[in-house]
C-alpha cells in the first residue's frame, strides 16, 4: 500500500507540474500576443519596493479590517506551508522524515503550527463572511462570481490545513516526547490522542495523510492549469506581477490622468495619424498585455462591485462582471464575434456608458485592476471608429467644437460674472504681469452655470479680501477637454488641450515652473485633474491648486479670519475627482471646521465617497436606467439630519442640488467657499450665500 501511495503521489505530481508548465507557457504566449504597452517598464526598483509593500502590507485589503487579517494569514500560509509539502514527499518513504537543519528546530515547528492554525481560522472566517453577505443581500459583491470555483479553492486550503495539523499530531505521537513541550506547542493534545496507537498504525497513517496532502495539492494545480480563467486561484501567482506593472510606479492609486491612446506601442499622433493606427479598444486583439494580466488576475472578490455607484443604482454595469466578461472573451479559443462592445458582444453599450469614471472600483481593487482605463479605451473606439455613443453627447461634442464649452454658450459671456462683482478683477490680455501670483481658471461651469457662478464669485471675493493678487483669462478660456476625453472623444480633447496649452505658454512665457511661479487656482476638480495631470502628458506642467487648498492656507496664515461662527449643521460631499483622483480630503474639512459649523459625515465619505453621478461625461447624458445616482447620494445626506450639504465641485453642486429638488428637501447646497465667505463677512454684505437658488 505504501508503495502504491508513493507511486500515485509522485505520478500525479509529475503530471500536475508538466501540465502547469504547459499552461503557464500558454498564458505567457497569450500575454505576448496582447497589444504593446511600453509604459509599464520604468522605475523597476521603485516598482519592486511598491509591490512588496502592497503585497505583504496588504494595504488595500486592510480597508476591510477583519477580511484583511484573515486574507493575510491565508496568503502567508500559501507560501509558508510549502515546507510541509516537501516534508510530505519524504514521509511517503520514511514517516520520520524531516527537513534538513530546520526540520526539528522548535522555532520552525512552532511557526508551522501557528501559520496552519491561523490559515485555517482565516479561511473559515472568509467563508463565513461571504455566506452572511450573500444571505443579507442577493446583489452583494459576490453576485456573479464563480462560487463553485471559490468553494473548491477553500476546500483545498482547509484540506491542506487539516493535513498539516494532523501530521504534526501524528509526528508528536511517533516521537520520543512524552509530555507537552515546545516542539509540539499547539498540537500536543492531538499527539496525545494517538499515543496509544501501534508503530505500524502511526507510520501507515502518516503516509496516508501525506499522500492526501500531496494529491490534494497537485489536484489543485491540475484544476487551475485546466482553467486559465480561474482568477480566484491564479491571482496567487499573477497578482504580484499585476501590482508590479500598475500604472503608477510610486504606489499611488491608478487614477488621475487617463492613459494616452496607444497604437502599436506608440502614442497616437492625432495631427498626423498612421494608416494602421488603432483607435481605442474594439476587439480582443486590441487588449494590451497589461489588460490581459488585469483580467486574469481578477479574484472575483467583488470589492469593486461593492463600491460602484452604477451597480448600486441598478445599472447594468458591474466593474467585476465587465472584467470577467472581457477575460472570458479574450481567453476563449473560439468566439463568434471579435468585437468587445455591442450587440452579440460580451459588453453592451448600456454597460459601457453607465460608468461615471469615479474610480471607486480602481481604488478598492486589491490586485490593482484598472477598470476605468479599459472602459474609456472602449469608449474611444465606439466614438472615434464606430460613431456609437449616446445621442446627448453628440450635442455636447458640437458645443465643445464650436463654442468651447459643453453648454454651447456664447464665448463673450465668459466674463459676465465679473460685472456682478463689486471689486476689480484683472483680465489677462497677454503675458501674466509679474505682480500676479495666481491665474484663476474659472472653467466652463464657473463661468456659465448659475449655481457654479456663485462659487466663482465667492472665491474671487475671498482672494480679494485676503490680498491675493490674481487674474483671469476671461474670453481666452476654453474647455479643458475633460468631458470629451472621459467620454472617449480623444481627438476633440487633443484639439482643446492644445489650444489651452498654447494660451498657457503665452500667459506664463516669462515664468519657470521649477521656481513655483506658474500657479493656477481652480474650483472644478475636473479642470484640476485635466490641466494638472493630463496636460503633463504633452510636456506641459504647472502648479495646480484647488480653491479649498488655497483658502485653507489663507485661513491658516490668518489672512482670512472667520468671525461669524455658523449655527447650522452640515455634511460634506467628497467629489470623486478631488478625493479619489487627487487624494485631497482634509483641506475642505479643515475649512468647514474653521467656520464653526458642525460637520456630520455621511456613512460613505473620503476615499469611499459615493459619486454624484456627473463624472465620465454623465453630466451631459440622460440617466434612463435604474435609480438616479444623485438621488441615492442626497438620500444619504438627508438621512444625516443636517441643514446643509457642502460641495467642492460645480458638477457635484448641480447634481446634489437637483437631487434635493427632486426629493422636495429644504436642505441647502453650497460650496465650501460660500461657507467660508459667510464666516468672514456678514451675510448682509454678500450675495453669494444662497444654496439651491438659481439666481445670482
Amino acid at each position: 500500500m505504501n508503495l502504491t501511495l508513493a507511486a500515485i503521489s509522485y505520478g500525479i505530481t509529475v503530471f500536475a507540474l508538466v501540465l502547469l508548465a504547459v499552461r503557464v507557457r500558454t498564458l505567457l504566449a497569450i500575454y505576448k500576443k496582447g497589444a504593446a504597452d511600453p509604459t509599464r517598464r520604468n522605475d523597476k526598483g521603485v516598482r519592486l519596493r511598491m509591490a512588496l509593500r502592497e503585497i505583504f502590507g496588504h494595504t488595500k485589503m486592510f480597508n476591510f479590517t477583519v477580511v484583511g487579517f484573515a486574507h493575510w494569514f491565508v496568503m502567508i500560509g500559501f507560501f509558508a506551508l510549502f515546507g510541509t509539502l516537501v516534508t510530505a514527499y519524504g514521509q511517503l518513504i520514511n514517516p520520520r522524515f524531516a527537513l534538513p537543519v530546520i526540520g526539528h528546530f522548535w522555532v520552525y515547528e512552532y511557526f508551522t503550527e501557528l501559520i496552519a492554525w491561523a490559515t485555517g481560522i482565516g479561511i473559515v472566517t472568509l467563508i463565513g463572511i461571504r455566506q452572511v453577505t450573500r444571505l443579507r443581500n442577493k446583489r452583494s459583491r459576490f453576485y456573479g462570481s464563480g462560487m463553485a470555483k471559490a468553494y473548491y479553492v477553500e476546500f483545498t486550503i482547509l484540506l491542506i490545513v487539516f493535513c498539516v495539523i494532523a501530521l504534526r499530531g501524528l509526528e508528536g505521537a511517533l516521537s520520543d516526547e512524552t509530555a507537552w513541550n515546545r516542539h509540539f506547542i499547539t498540537t500536543w493534545f492531538i499527539a496525545d490522542m494517538f499515543k496509544s496507537w501501534t508503530l505500524a498504525q502511526l507510520t501507515s497513517t502518516i503516509q496516508l495523510v501525506a499522500a492526501i496532502k500531496i494529491i490534494g495539492s497537485m489536484a489543485w494545480f491540475i484544476v487551475i492549469a485546466s482553467n486559465l480563467t480561474m482568477g480566484v486561484a491564479w491571482h496567487r501567482f499573477l497578482a504580484p506581477f499585476n501590482i508590479f506593472y500598475r500604472r503608477n510606479a510610486d504606489g499611488k492609486s491608478s487614477l488621475g490622468p487617463l492613459p494616452e491612446m496607444l497604437s502599436h506601442g506608440e502614442v497616437v499622433n492625432f495631427e498626423d495619424p498612421k494608416d494602421d493606427d488603432v483607435f481605442g479598444l474594439g476587439t480582443r486583439a486590441d487588449i494590451t498585455w497589461k489588460g490581459l494580466l488585469d483580467m486574469t488576475s481578477c479574484t472575483e472578490c467583488g470589492r469593486c462591485q461593492s463600491q460602484c455607484p452604477a451597480w448600486h443604482t441598478d445599472k447594468p454595469l458591474s466593474p467585476k462582471l465587465l472584467i470577467m466578461a472581457m477575460r472570458d472573451h479574450a481567453m476563449s479559443k473560439v468566439v463568434e464575434n471579435e468585437v468587445l462592445v455591442g450587440e452579440n458582444a460580451p459588453i453592451s453599450l448600456d454597460v459601457l456608458w453607465s460608468c461615471t469614471t469615479c474610480g471607486a472600483c480602481v481604488n478598492e481593487c486589491p490586485v490593482d485592476i484598472e477598470h476605468v482605463d479599459h472602459i474609456v479605451n472602449m469608449r474611444r473606439f465606439q466614438v472615434l471608429v464606430e460613431s456609437e455613443f449616446p445621442t446627448e453627447l453628440g450635442g455636447t461634442f458640437r458645443n465643445l467644437e464650436k463654442a468651447g464649452n459643453p453648454w454651447g454658450a456664447n464665448r463673450n459671456d465668459r466674463e459676465s460674472w465679473i460685472a456682478e462683482c463689486d471689486f476689480p478683477i484683472k483680465v489677462v490680455e497677454g503675458v501674466l504681469p509679474d505682480e500676479v501670483e495666481y491665474l484663476f481658471w474659472v472653467g466652463c461651469a464657473g463661468a456659465y452655470e448659475e449655481r457654479a457662478k456663485k462659487t466663482t464669485k465667492a472665491v474671487a471675493e475671498l482672494l480679494h479680501m485676503a490680498g491675493v493678487n490674481f487674474a483671469v483669462l476671461g474670453k481666452r478660456e476654453t474647455c479643458t477637454g475633460d468631458p470629451a476625453r472621459r467620454s472617449g472623444n480623444e481627438f476633440l480633447y487633443q484639439v482643446l488641450s492644445r489650444e489651452n496649452i498654447e494660451t498657457f505658454n503665452e500667459v506664463f512665457a516669462t515664468r519657470d515652473v521649477s521656481k513655483g511661479n506658474k500657479k493656477i487656482v481652480v474650483t472644478c476638480p475636473h479642470c484640476f485633474t485635466t490641466i494638472g495631470r493630463d496636460y503633463a502628458q504633452s510636456g506641459f506642467e504647472l502648479t495646480m491648486v484647488h480653491h479649498t487648498q488655497l483658502l485653507n492656507q489663507l485661513v491658516r496664515e490668518k489672512k482670512l479670519i472667520p468671525v461669524n461662527k455658523a449655527t447650522t449643521s452640515l455634511t460634506y460631499h467628497d467629489p470623486c475627482y478631488l478625493g479619489r483622483h487627487n487624494e485631497i480630503y482634509q483641506p475642505p474639512r479643515e475649512l468647514l471646521n474653521a467656520t464653526g459649523v458642525k460637520v456630520t459625515e455621511m456613512p460613505r465619505n473620503q476615499e469611499r465617497s459615493f459619486c454624484c453621478g456627473a463624472g465620465g461625461g454623465r453630466m451631459w447624458m440622460e440617466e434612463k436606467i435604474g435609480e438616479r445616482i444623485n438621488l441615492s447620494r442626497v438620500d444619504e445626506a438627508i438621512a444625516t439630519g443636517v441643514d446643509e450639504v457642502a460641495v467642492a465641485c460645480p458638477f457635484c453642486r448641480v447634481m446634489v442640488t437637483d437631487g434635493m429638488t427632486a426629493r422636495e428637501s429644504d436642505v441647502e447646497v453650497l460650496d465650501v467657499a460660500q461657507a467660508l465667505l459667510r464666516a468672514v463677512k456678514p451675510q448682509s454684505e454678500s450675495s453669494v450665500f444662497s444654496g439651491n437658488s438659481q439666481n445670482p
